[in-house]
Order: C-alpha cells, then sequence, then structure tokens
C-alpha cells in the first residue's frame, strides 16, 4: 500500500490536480458498473439497446433498459469518493474532473467543472428539435417512449451512445485539462473505453505524476501509473484527504 502522506504532499505539491473517473467510484453509490456481475451489459445486449441506430429503429423497445437505468440513478446518492473530490475542489486543489460516468453525481456532490465526456443521463434530449430538459420521474414513466412537448419527437437521455461521437465541446476540455494538469487522479477506470481512456496518456506525455485507484489492476497500473492504490475510492481519497489537513 502507498503512503497516503506521500501522495498528500505530492497532490499539494504540484499545483494542478485533475481527476479522471470511471464506473468504479459509482459503485458504492448504488450504481453497478456496466460489465461485471451486476451491470446492464449481462442482461441487455448494448448493440441492441445502447446503439444508436437501435434506438431509432426501436424506441420503444431501448427505453425498457433507459427506464431501469434512469430508475437507479435516480435512487443513487454521492459516495465517500464524491464528497472527498468535492472538498478538494472547494479547497482549490482539484482544478476539473473528467468522467467518464453519466450519473451526474459529481455535480450534487460540489464539483462545478466537470467535463462529462458521454454525457449525463439526467437530462433529455431532442432526437428532433434538439430541445434539452431536465429527466424527472413523470417523464420516465410516459409510455411507450417520452415525446418532445414542442416538436413531438422522441425524447432520448443527453448520452453518447455507441455509434456516436464524443461531443466535441467535451473532448477538447478533457484534451485541455490533460495537457494543464501535474497530477491526475484515476478513480475507478476500467482503461477499456476508447477515446477516453486515451486521456490519462496525454496527461502522462505531457509529465504530470499518475495516480491510480481501482479494486483491480488496469493497462493503466502497468503502464503509465506512478502510484497504485488498490481498493475502493470511497477508502481511499478520504484517507488522503485526511492527510492533507
Amino acid at each position: 500500500m502507498e503512503n497516503y502522506k506521500e501522495i498528500a504532499k505530492i497532490i499539494k505539491d504540484k499545483g494542478y490536480l485533475v481527476a479522471f473517473t470511471g464506473a468504479g467510484i459509482s459503485v458504492d453509490s448504488g450504481i453497478p458498473a456496466f460489465r461485471g456481475g451486476q451491470g446492464l451489459w449481462e442482461r441487455y445486449d448494448p448493440m441492441e439497446y445502447a446503439e444508436i441506430r437501435a434506438f431509432h429503429r426501436n424506441p420503444e423497445k431501448v427505453w425498457v433498459m433507459l427506464r431501469e437505468m434512469a430508475e437507479v440513478i435516480f435512487r443513487s446518492a454521492p459516495s465517500p469518493a464524491h464528497l472527498a473530490l468535492g472538498e478538494l475542489e472547494k479547497r482549490g486543489i482539484l482544478k476539473a474532473v473528467i468522467t467518464q460516468n453519466v450519473d451526474g453525481l459529481h455535480h450534487i456532490a460540489g464539483n462545478t467543472h466537470v467535463i462529462e465526456y458521454h454525457g449525463n443521463h439526467r437530462w433529455l434530449v431532442c432526437t428532433g428539435c434538439s430541445k434539452r430538459i431536465p429527466l424527472v420521474p413523470e417523464i420516465v414513466g410516459v409510455r411507450p417512449y417520452p415525446r418532445c412537448d414542442k416538436c413531438k419527437s422522441v425524447l432520448k437521455p443527453d448520452v453518447v451512445f455507441f455509434g456516436e461521437g464524443i461531443p466535441m465541446m467535451a473532448m477538447a476540455q478533457a484534451n485541455e485539462e490533460a495537457d494543464l494538469c501535474n497530477v491526475m487522479l484515476i478513480i475507478g477506470s476500467s482503461g477499456v473505453v476508447y477515446p477516453a481512456a486515451e486521456i490519462p496518456y496525454t496527461a502522462k506525455s505531457k509529465g504530470a505524476t499518475i495516480i491510480e485507484i481501482n479494486v483491480e489492476s488496469t493497462s493503466f497500473t502497468t503502464s503509465i501509473a506512478d502510484y497504485f492504490f488498490q481498493g475502493t475510492a470511497s477508502e481511499i481519497l478520504p484517507r488522503i484527504l485526511a492527510d492533507m489537513e
């Protein structure tokens, strides 16, 4: 196990900290990772339920899965790891969060500069007129699927489906923060989803110190991580935060 005080000192001394988060940070919030025994992809084929052409072809079918996903997100709350990142920003240490997650929990935890690389499931966007509205339980319950009150087109969560590109603004902001950071925390990311997984490599190429927190080793661990903490972010991040006081 790495020394928490040493890591706390590195983060304080180096000055520009960015967090890169994946599904692992939200497991303690009650949101299972998509992959693995409890994940949605064990029960729903992603090419049938999370691919954009499949959505347009049969939105009623896809909304069965989206409705379940929304209900899980509604029940969730920020984990101790989310709250620790919120506190790090409040102290002026954490400059940005780049997240692969679509649960919106970083905002709820108090982070203000959050780059949602894959979008946010707490918002809906109209496939016809691009109107954007908050996702609320009343809308989730609409059958066979929610429609835009303006143009009557089908609504979809404002997230990146397979077959869609990463929003240009999110990609540009993420690359900029990877260029700027002196320290990057990789938290709960499997490192298998591209192009998001390229971001920590960009940070490393610019000279950043890479600190990884995960329950198991990943491709990041052996390739770019300077420090690796094995365990849950909800256990480890608050301990690092405590050693910064």
